[in-house]
């Protein structure tokens, strides 16, 4: 069931229940309530609630509420809802002395699910100090959970040795800092956007053969990659053209989704093509997260092509809810919480 079509099945749910049970006076509960309850479930284990606003019924008892008519139905018809996983992250996180990495890792703290990382997760030279001494206290203490991908920063300690140091078997191969795992049906791809470190992006690169061949042995379903440096954005960076391949090769199975950072603002792109003509049908959504905790930096100018939304100024952290056939997004800023963009998509 997709998305957009969950909410007629429950319309019709409410329709055959409602038909199905008359007589006898059921036991009544508040709706409204169990819907406040329902609305943010547990990964994979919540329920939506399709109630008719709740009256008193004709001879309910004094307090209790119900729905008028002769077939009333006063309890929640509770439906099971379609299972989601959660992926929360940011990139541009650490450096010592800056509260901001603090203050993102505690929205961490609230939000249950696996975490992604877009790059300079040492916002600084990446050693293995301070990886230990600034990175690890703040959100180190979500290393569990943690799906990491390297940034510029992190190679400014010679072949990233802080950042595979300090992840381990968790950042893949040593020296490549490229690999993939599944959630809840989503096939995720972490790359690494420092092309001239490893033996280009290219499609003769040994990175962009094993990206083919990972993409090959998981046909089908949904496709979400994220790297450091972004193609499109409307920060002062600009975009990075060597990872332009990558782009090829995930629009041509139908990837939905690609994140980044670099740039030290939040920032989401209308579906495009790797040429960056907009693509509704077909297009991968860009999403840029550099919020996790460094400098936050002004846009220099106008927006890029397709840039929909941005939020300027603000530490965050991008959420996505992956179900069976599509994706919600959330950035969520720091530290009071509040949601600054969200909306869903379908996958391709």
């Amino acid at each position: 069931m997709s998305l957009k079509s969950l909410g007629w099945g429950l319309i019709l749910l409410v329709l055959l229940a409602g038909c199905a049970l008359s007589g006898a006076d059921l036991p009544v509960t508040d709706c409204t309530a169990l819907n406040h309850a329902g609305f943010n479930p547990a990964p994979g284990e919540g329920v939506f609630f399709a109630c008719a606003t709740p009256t008193p019924a004709a001879n309910a008892p004094q307090g209790a509420v119900g729905l008028q008519g002769a077939n009333r139905l006063a309890l929640p018809l509770i439906v099971k809802a379609p299972p989601v996983a959660y992926l929360t992250g940011a990139g541009d996180i650490a450096i010592c002395g800056d509260p901001g990495s603090a203050l993102t890792a505690n929205l961490l703290d609230t939000l249950p699910g696996e975490l992604f990382t877009a790059g300079d997760n040492s916002n600084e030279q990446g050693t293995p100090e301070q990886y230990a001494n600034c990175f690890a206290p703040t959100w180190g203490r979500h290393l569990p959970r943690l799906h990491p991908a390297p940034g510029n920063h992190d190679y400014k300690t010679d072949e990233a040795a802080g950042y595979f140091g300090y992840y381990g078997p968790a950042a893949g191969p040593a020296g490549q800092g490229y690999y993939s795992y599944d959630l809840n049906g989503w096939h995720i791809v972490s790359l690494n956007s420092n092309c001239a470190e490893i033996g280009g992006c290219d499609s003769v690169s040994p990175q962009y053969q094993w990206l083919a061949a990972d993409l090959a042995a998981h046909p089908g379903g949904c496709t979400l990659a994220y790297w450091h440096h972004p193609l499109f954005t409307s920060g002062e960076h600009g975009p990075t053209a060597e990872v332009a391949p990558l782009w090829d090769l995930l629009y041509a199975v139908g990837a939905e989704v690609v994140i980044n950072g670099h740039e030290h603002h939040y920032e989401r792109f209308a579906p495009q093509t790797p040429a960056g003509a907009w693509d509704e049908a077909y297009g991968i959504r860009q999403f840029i997260a550099g919020t996790g905790g460094a400098l936050l930096r002004e846009l220099p100018g106008e927006r890029a092509a397709n840039s929909q939304a941005a939020a300027i100024g603000y530490y965050g952290v991008l959420r996505l809810g992956l179900y069976a056939d599509g994706y919600t997004w959330q950035f969520i800023a720091a530290p009071a919480g509040a949601v600054l963009d969200e909306g869903r998509g379908e996958c391709h």
